[in-house]
């Protein structure tokens, strides 16, 4: 979840000195467990903007198996 949040965060910040903050996990699905040394591929896409506030799904995915799905709020600005 948290790098989910943090690509998310990436994504959605627009100027320098901007911060964010997880609002909600409006739904999170595990299906699996990363191992020591395996390589994740993480994703995020936003799917709404609303004001300061962004809902974004992401998936963490392991050797083409999908680990972790999410549906994320983010809140972003001045701090």
């Amino acid at each position: 979840m948290e790098c989910i949040a943090q690509l998310a965060g990436i994504l959605t910040i627009q100027e320098e000195g901007e911060g964010g903050f997880l609002a909600a996990i409006d739904r999170a699905e595990f299906s699996g467990a990363p191992q020591a040394g395996d390589e994740l591929l993480v994703s995020v896409r936003v799917v709404k903007a609303f004001g300061r506030l962004f809902m974004v799904e992401g998936e963490v995915a392991c050797a083409g198996s999908t680990l972790v799905t999410a549906h994320l709020t983010l809140g972003v600005g001045k701090l």
